[in-house]
């Protein structure tokens, strides 16, 4: 979570207040939000507060055994819980820049053996190859100024990935961030080709992203994913003097027109992920509240807004990461969900979709 001050903040909300809504977002955002269930965590990790624990993501071994992969911002590091209990396991990394070093680690990624992470002040993305944490390289340390998450695409060969990037215009007086023009977020989210030749990485900038209008411009940004089947790419907008919601690009970086959840939002924007139900599906979306996270689903296709849910403890949630695999103890798969920057939560899907009345058995 984060704030920023901008040289026209007043300005900018008194536009985002008075504008009219265009069509996109009146049809995403014409059905009010529902009631918040409450969904019990299926488990808590060990709480850690000093770690500063950012965003999760999960891997399965050789051997079945499920890894829960977390962001440590202050100790600069990764720590690795068991994804089916939630037991602290190992720590990997420490602080520097050398390959198996972090400062200020924030996203992350896993897709197939590898794991991507997000280095806010190494201004870089580093890739780990699994189970052994092995350095294959960095990328982006040319492009990135302040980035924050990210979104693998897995292609035929390869990778597409996807960062975003919140740089900002200096400091105010008061030692806050100062939000860029309009006309200088045009790279708010950079695109890379990622392949591996053995062991040996090729990464090439391919696309910088970011509309430069009123509408559809990215102000604040961490949380993005995407869904290659419907060309789509959601990024959420935490700049909440404007407005927490989530915007529609495409994969190739045009703005949709589309935005949708402000009206669902009470807090800022987090993360975001996709449930795939064969065709269908829902866009899981984080509402950061500091007292109680909620969780809001949204029709994969329409973006109509389908429930929301909560835990008995969850709050201030910065990243999600679900896992749709089947494994014994959440045979329909887990969200984990990051815990007021302590530790990490998980719950079973089965349980989030008796509450939501979603079906389990979808069609392929």
């Amino acid at each position: 979570m984060r704030t920023r001050t901008a040289v026209a903040v007043v300005s900018l909300a008194l536009l985002a207040a008075c504008r009219p809504a265009t069509p996109a977002q009146a049809a995403a955002d014409a059905e009010p939000a529902r009631a918040v269930a409450t969904v019990a965590e299926a488990f808590l990790t060990p709480m850690t507060p000093a770690d500063n624990i950012d965003s999760p993501a999960s891997w399965t071994t050789a051997d079945g055994r499920q890894w829960l992969i977390a962001t440590a911002k202050t100790t600069d590091k990764l720590v690795v819980y068991d994804g089916q209990t939630g037991a602290h396991l190992r720590d990997v990394g420490s602080t520097g820049t050398a390959p198996g070093q972090f400062v200020r680690p924030n996203g992350i990624a896993v897709v197939d053996d590898l794991v991507l992470i997000v280095e806010r002040d190494n201004h870089r993305v580093q890739v780990l190859k699994l189970p052994d944490f092995t350095p294959l390289g960095v990328f982006a340390a040319d492009d990135l100024r302040k980035p924050y998450g990210l979104w693998v695409n897995k292609q035929r060969e390869g990778y597409e990935v996807y960062v975003t990037d919140s740089y900002d215009a200096g400091e105010d007086a008061q030692g806050n961030d100062v939000l860029p023009p309009l006309a200088e977020l045009d790279k708010r989210v950079r695109r890379y080709t990622l392949t591996l030749h053995g062991d040996a990485l090729d990464a090439r900038l391919v696309g910088s992203i970011g509309d430069t209008s009123e509408a559809g411009a990215l102000r604040v940004v961490e949380s993005i994913w995407g869904d290659p089947a419907n060309d789509r790419l959601l990024i959420a907008e935490e700049d909440e003097t404007y407005a927490s919601e989530i915007k529609v690009y495409t994969l190739e970086g045009r703005f949709s027109g589309t935005t949708f959840g402000r009206e669902a939002f009470k807090a800022q924007a987090e993360g975001v992920m996709l449930r795939t139900c064969g065709k269908d599906g829902w866009w899981i979306t984080t509402e950061q509240g500091k007292q109680r996270s909620v969780f809001h689903l949204f029709d994969r296709h329409t973006l109509k807004h389908v429930g929301a849910f909560q835990g008995n403890t969850v709050a201030n949630t910065d990243g999600i990461w679900l896992d749709q695999a089947a494994s014994a103890r959440f045979p329909h798969g887990v969200l984990y969900a990051v815990h007021d920057d302590q530790g990490v939560v998980a719950f079973d899907w089965a349980s989030v979709a008796k509450q939501l009345s979603l079906p389990l058995e979808c069609a392929a």
